[in-house]
């Protein structure tokens, strides 16, 4: 039997690599999901700077740059397939009409600004260059929309209940069924995702078999739950600390479900590391602050946001970036 939480140990940002269809399920001992998850930020992880260095309440000092060094153990393939433009469908799960300053209409627009303006940016662009097998990630990324369920599932999910909750979307036509979709479930801060949200974990993404197809989505729930343990500042780019903590673990988990969809056969290092995982709790070194103080590392269209390098794979070695320039 595979202890899950092995994973948790090497990984910063968990991400949670379950069923992955049937063929891919024969991988696994007994059909138990592969589980990697991101550690929240407070947590001993491989290579962590210590708390003090990412103090978010200290404005007067840039967030963790991370190092600007060939990153090992390298990245290889592993012939499975690529998603080579991802398309974002959202599921807004719990109560976002609360009157908390994060769950809000406003918070949602947020997210929804990110996904419009992450394809084709220089950041998302760097997932190119796991181009490989006849597979062209292009860079480029579509919203394919979006749904409400407001508790179908309960205020306190399993990780079985998120592949529920999207095959619910989908079955009553909320939500297309989309092979080369990635489905986020967004939970409100009054959601409780009980194999570790908040405490072992921030954000996963694996993939499975919906009524309608095999599918490849994400868990990400409303960092205002756990600020200083799931997001990197209390204070934001856009005023909503949780909501902006959500983006880049949205970003972190998109990437990775572009490059490894369907765990652990895409592009993974030795000890099970997909590229999210590897610059996680990194900022890079062209961090700016904003008017409250807050700092942030790339503009995607009009707003500011703090996200995560990603890996960029070079035959030099691999780097973590911000872009194919700045890392």
């Amino acid at each position: 039997m595979i202890n899950l939480r092995l994973f948790c140990v090497a990984a910063t940002v968990l991400i949670v690599v379950g069923l992955v269809g049937s063929a891919r399920a024969q991988e696994l001992e007994g059909g138990v999901p592969i589980v990697h998850r991101i550690n929240p930020h407070g947590a001993d992880r491989l290579a962590r700077p210590s708390p003090d260095a990412v103090n978010p309440a200290d404005i007067e000092r840039s967030l963790t740059t991370g190092g600007t060094g060939v990153v090992s153990p390298p990245i290889t393939y592993h012939g499975g397939p690529l998603i080579q433009t991802p398309v974002i469908y959202l599921i807004w799960y719990g109560n976002w009409n609360q009157n908390n300053g994060s769950d809000t209409p406003a918070g949602q627009q947020i997210v929804r600004d990110f996904c419009h303006s992450i394809g084709g940016s220089p950041y998302f662009n760097l997932n190119t260059s796991y181009s490989t097998n006849g597979f062209n990630i292009t860079g480029n990324v579509t919203f394919g929309g979006e749904a409400t369920d407001t508790g179908s599932s309960g205020t306190r999910l399993r990780d079985s209940s998120i592949l529920a909750i999207i095959n619910r979307a989908i079955n009553n036509h909320l939500l297309p069924y989309d092979a080369n979709g990635v489905y986020f479930v967004l939970t409100s801060t009054n959601i409780s995702e009980t194999s570790g949200f908040c405490s072992f974990y921030c954000g996963w993404h694996t993939a499975g078999n919906a009524n309608a197809g095999h599918v490849r989505y994400s868990f990400v729930g409303n960092a205002n739950r756990c600020l200083n343990g799931c997001a990197a500042q209390t204070t934001s780019p856009n005023g909503n600390p949780g909501v902006d903590g959500m983006i880049s673990v949205i970003a972190h988990e998109l990437e990775e479900s572009t490059t490894d969809p369907d765990p652990i056969s895409g592009w993974i290092d030795s000890q099970n590391g997909e590229n999210g995982d590897k610059c996680a709790w990194t900022f890079g070194h062209s961090q700016f602050q904003v008017s409250n103080g807050s700092w942030a590392n790339v503009t995607l269209g009009t707003r500011n946001f703090l996200i995560q390098r990603n890996l960029e794979h070079l035959g030099s070695g691999d780097l973590c970036m911000m872009d194919a320039t700045h890392n």
